[in-house]
C-alpha cells in the first residue's frame, strides 16, 4: 500500500507521542550525561515503551557517523578522532539508574578512529558486565569494513547477543546504504561472530518497503540461516528526512504476519516482524531474555551434583 496524495501514512503506522514520568526522567538524564541513545536520534516509535519496560538502546562515540546511508537520519560528517573515553562509566551509570534489564549498545561508524572503535565498544561491554554481571548486553555493531580483528575483540568482551544489520536485500545494497557497506560483507560479519563463540547469539534486521521483491526477501532469510542467524526482524521503513530515501510502499500487518511464518519456518529461534518493529525492540528483548536466561540456568545446573540440583528443584 501506498501513501495517499497528501502523504498521509496509513492508520496502522500511527503512534502516540513519548510520554510519561519515567520517560521524561530517563531523558532528563541523559541529557545531564550527554549521552545518546539510538532511540531519539532514529526517532524510534517505540521509544516510551521500552524505556517504561526496562530495555533501552545507547548509541556509543557521538552522533556523528562517518558514513552516509540514504536510509538513516542520524547526521553525517567527521568527527576527527574525537571521542568521550569516560562515556563507558557513564553509560555504566546511567544503566545503574534506568534498572534496565536488557541493554544494546550500538555506535555511529567510526570510520576516523585506528580501531573503528572497537575497542570502545568492548570497554563498555566490560565495564557493565563488571558492574551487572546478570545484564543482558545485546550489542548491534558496524560492519567495522569487514575487519575480523575488530569484531573478535567485541564478541570476546562477552555480549549476550551480536547483532549487525543487514539491512535490505543485496539488489538494494548500492542504494540504501553507504558503498563502504555491502551485503556479503555483512554476512562474513554474522558468520564470524557465531563461529568466534557459537554460545553467542547472532542477530540482524531487514527494512520492507524499500523496492525488494518476495523472491529477494526469503533469499536473505536462507542466507541468514546458512550462516546461522538466530534472530531476524523485520520493520516498515519510513523515510525519516525529504533528502533520503522515498518509502516505495506501506506493507500491511499481514503482510508482516506472512513473512514472521516464513522466518519462523525457516527456523529462525525468535523473529519480530511488524510495521513499526526495529532491530531494537522491547517485545524481542523480553523473549532473548528467556532464551538466555533458561540458557544461564541450564549451563550452572551442569556443573552440580544430581543431589545438588534436587536440592534447588524441592
Amino acid at each position: 500500500m501506498l501513501a495517499d496524495k497528501q502523504g498521509r501514512k496509513p492508520t496502522w503506522i500511527k503512534v502516540k507521542a513519548p510520554a510519561g514520568d519515567s520517560y521524561l526522567d530517563i531523558k532528563d538524564m541523559l541529557g545531564e550525561l550527554k549521552l545518546a541513545t539510538v532511540c531519539q536520534e532514529a526517532r524510534c516509535p517505540n521509544i516510551a515503551e521500552c524505556w517504561g519496560g526496562g530495555t533501552a538502546t545507547f548509541m556509543l562515540m557521538g552522533e556523528v557517523c562517518t558514513r552516509g546511508c540514504r536510509f538513516c537520519s542520524v547526521k553525517t560528517g567527521n568527527p576527527k578522532g574525537v571521542i568521550d573515553t569516560e562515556e563507558p562509566q557513564k553509560v555504566g551509570y546511567a544503566i545503574s539508574q534506568m534498572g534496565l534489564e536488557y541493554v544494546v549498545l550500538t555506535s555511529v561508524d567510526r570510520d576516523d578512529l585506528p580501531d573503528e572503535g572497537s575497542g570502545h565498544f568492548a570497554e563498555t561491554v566490560e565495564v557493565i558486565k563488571k558492574h551487572k554481571p546478570n545484564l543482558i548486553v545485546e550489542v548491534l555493531t558496524p560492519d567495522f569494513k569487514g575487519n575480523m580483528d575488530y569484531v573478535a575483540k567485541i564478541v570476546d568482551a562477552g555480549p549476550d547477543v551480536f547483532a549487525h544489520n543487514i539491512e535490505t536485500v543485496e539488489r538494494l545494497q548500492k542504494s540504501v546504504r553507504d558503498p563502504r557497506a555491502g551485503y556479503k560483507q555483512s554476512m562474513d560479519v554474522l558468520d564470524y561472530a557465531k563461529k568466534r563463540n557459537p554460545k553467542r547469539y547472532t542477530k540482524t534486521s531487514i527494512m520492507l518497503g524499500l523496492g525488494e521483491t518476495d523472491e529477494e526477501i526469503l533469499q536473505t532469510l536462507k542466507d541468514l540461516r546458512a550462516i546461522d542467524c538466530d534472530v531476524v526482524t523485520f520493520g516498515q521503513y519510513l523515510q525519516p528526512a525529504k533528502h533520503k530515501l522515498k518509502v516505495d510502499r506501506f506493507y500491511t500487518p499481514e503482510e508482516f504476519a506472512y513473512w514472521q511464518k516464513i522466518a519462523e519456518d525457516l527456523g529462525f529461534l525468535y523473529v519480530a516482524s511488524g510495521p513499526l518493529v526495529r532491530s531494537s525492540y522491547k517485545a524481542g528483548e523480553f523473549f532473548m531474555k528467556g532464551v538466555i536466561e533458561k540458557a544461564r540456568k541450564q549451563e550452572e545446573m551442569a556443573g552440580l551434583t544430581d543431589r545438588e540440583i534436587l536440592d534447588r528443584v524441592l
